[in-house]
């Protein structure tokens, strides 16, 4: 059992009978009344965000969690497929477990939640970039540069994003997978 003094980002707690993972928090000390802290957790079973806000001092209830690393194999109608990178051991995972799936691409390496109690994937993440080819891009409009312009590419994971007009097809990027953001070009 902890306190709402040990609320960080990532930590995992076992909230109204599901598991949150804490994606952000702010501890709050008004001039008038009690200290609260403010929190948005995201539910690892249905993926649904909620705001909640702890009286300070209320006790919370962690739940250890390992991350380990795996590879991404392949996707098939079960869902994606990963292999743990220690005991070449195969795990399935659905798609709403896997957020950005649309960003990874066969052989790329992610890290996966495992609750270490009853040893049951929880989620998925990405690293924070990765880097993809650039499958089609619709050429830039010359003269088109008002206030950094921009054009939607397809990369070679079908996942399409929002580029600079200088962006070909056939260019390597780099994408931030937490805001799907462009980042920069590759050499």
């Amino acid at each position: 059992m902890a306190t709402t003094a040990d609320i960080r980002n990532g930590l995992v707690i076992n909230f109204n009978n599901d598991l949150f993972q804490v994606t952000e928090f702010q501890h709050v000390k008004p001039g008038k009344g009690a200290a609260f802290v403010r929190t948005k957790m995201k539910s690892l079973t249905s993926g649904k965000v909620l705001d909640n806000t702890f009286n300070s001092g209320v006790a919370i209830f962690p739940v250890r969690v390992e991350r380990r690393k795996f590879q991404y194999l392949y996707k098939d109608e079960t869902g994606f497929n990963f292999m743990d990178q220690e005991s070449f051991d195969q795990i399935n995972l659905s798609e709403k477990l896997v957020d950005g799936a649309d960003l990874m691409k066969e052989g790329q390496e992610v890290e996966i939640l495992i609750n270490a109690e009853s040893d049951s994937p929880l989620s998925c993440e990405l690293p924070p970039f990765v880097e993809l080819e650039v499958t089609y891009a619709e050429p830039g409009i010359k003269g088109d540069t008002a206030n950094s312009p921009k054009k939607r590419v397809e990369v070679e994971s079908g996942a399409k994003i929002m580029v600079p007009l200088f962006i070909e097809s056939g260019q390597k990027i780099r994408v931030d997978t937490r805001t799907r953001d462009y980042v920069e070009r590759v050499k």
